[in-house]
């Protein structure tokens, strides 16, 4: 456990409110309270205990409290830790935050309770990492995807696969011990047994990062087509709400219009752009300019035509351009005749036929969203990994294994295998904090919150 000073900060966001929790900890933390507190004495309290008393400067009563009491190391940071409720004024707040400072603690730094949770063993880097993602998660998939890392099942996966590699490495390592007397305690097929085994777990982490992104930072979805389609009809549509300006008048959206939309416990960044024509003055151009950069940037394509008003061909040729997945959506069913719809099922089956006017089939396309990211059934409790810190190290890692692989097909020698088995070693440890750097972690935290 770290033997550091007491720390104290906000743990609820700034601004008026109801109530307001300030969080302190460290060795001194009851001694500091207990000064200011006026009720019962902290330090003979039970830990895991809630006490109302007072919080004052001298005589003057700063306001009512609860003060929650939790002892070494039963606590999020193993330290002793207590949390005040007060009421939510910033004047008393910050009259609280200045006494517990004059007393002998210090404003904590971004993240540094959860640092210290890290540095006391309560968590490794990785669930640390995930207390972050779960603050932050804005979807069911985001706050399950940072539930099952926070409760360890990421880790447990990086922890099992690195022990295996160590029982090994240690029988390498022990071979150059005996280099003069050619001898072999690690037999090389069960070493390339082990690592297909690794692999066939690490692999299927590293692919779910497409996935494990998507569902932290969203999907950023454009809505394209030519002029008068009814792109702007569908926004509004599928936000239900009138965000977008619709008109009869070819032309309309001159500009990008984002917002989001939550389906399916997914994320999407619905941007609805300027139609694609050739343009007729400068604004248009600049318009159609950006649904061009906004086609590149798209995680998937909602390409939406009126099949009334366009010819296959004009699909094909635009289809061209794609660069992600897309959907091929026709609206104006309504005013479609069969033989043209006919027509154009013949050519693309997988059409989906909606009016945006009418609300006609609106859900399903939600629904083919949905399952066009999910390209990979990932259920309750899956580990995904959706940080890019994680995603480099696991790739890292399976490439020191191929080099083992490779290493072993040619039959090098222990030293070389070592140095590769290190390597992933290494790169495992960096996941979850047994090889660290200080700063690796000044980073990670500084990215936090002060009061977590």
């Amino acid at each position: 456990m770290t033997n550091s000073e007491t720390i104290v900060a906000l743990a609820t966001p700034s601004g008026v409110g109801a109530i307001a929790v300030i969080r302190v900890s460290g060795s001194e933390t009851f001694s500091i309270v207990n000064k200011l507190f006026r009720g019962k004495n902290l330090e003979k309290q039970a830990s895991h205990t809630i006490h109302f008393g007072t919080i004052r400067d001298g005589e003057m009563i700063v306001d009512e409290v609860l003060v929650s009491l939790f002892k070494a190391p039963a606590s999020y940071t193993r330290e002793d830790t207590i949390e005040i409720s007060c009421h939510g004024s910033d004047f008393i707040i910050q009259k609280i935050l200045k006494l517990i400072i004059k007393e002998g603690a210090r404003l904590a730094n971004a993240g540094e309770f959860t640092q210290r949770a890290f540095l006391n063993g309560q968590l490794d880097l990785a669930q640390a990492e995930a207390v972050a993602d779960l603050i932050a998660s804005d979807s069911e998939a985001s706050h399950q995807t940072a539930i099952n890392q926070i409760r360890g099942g990421f880790s447990k996966q990086i922890a099992q696969l690195r022990e295996q590699l160590i029982n090994f490495a240690s029988l390498i390592e022990l071979e150059l011990d005996f280099g003069e007397e050619d001898v072999e305690f690690a037999d090389r097929d069960d070493l390339r047994q082990l690592i297909f085994k690794i692999q066939m777990v690490l692999i299927p982490l590293i692919e779910s990062f497409e996935l494990g992104n998507v569902i932290k930072n969203g999907v950023p979805t454009v809505i394209i087509g030519k002029p008068n389609a009814g792109k702007s009809t569908l926004l509004n549509r599928l936000l239900n709400e009138e965000k977008a300006i619709v008109s009869d008048i070819a032309g309309t959206t001159r500009d990008v219009i984002e917002d989001e939309l939550f389906i399916g416990g997914i994320r999407f960044r619905l941007i609805d752009t300027a139609g694609l024509r050739k343009a007729t003055d400068t604004i248009e151009a600049i318009g159609v300019e950006r649904t061009k950069q906004q086609m590149e940037k798209a995680s998937l394509i909602v390409y939406l035509f009126d099949a009334s008003e366009i010819q296959l061909s004009d699909i094909e040729t635009q289809l061209a351009d794609f660069n992600a997945p897309y959907l091929l959506v026709g609206n104006k069913v309504d005013k479609l005749s069969l033989d043209k719809k006919a027509e154009f099922d013949a050519a693309y089956s997988d059409i989906i036929w909606i009016s945006a006017s009418e609300n006609k089939n609106i859900e399903f396309l939600k629904d083919t969203l949905v399952r066009k990211v999910k390209t990979k059934e990932v259920k309750l409790g899956d580990t995904v990994v959706t940080n890019l810190r994680h995603y480099q190290h696991l790739s890292q890692t399976n490439e020191a294994l191929n080099n083992v692989l490779e290493g072993l097909s040619q039959s090098i020698t222990g030293d070389f295998l070592a140095q590769d088995i290190r390597f992933a070693l290494h790169h495992l440890g960096e996941i979850t904090g047994q090889i660290t750097t200080d700063d690796l972690l000044a980073n990670i935290f500084s990215k936090f919150c002060i009061g977590k």
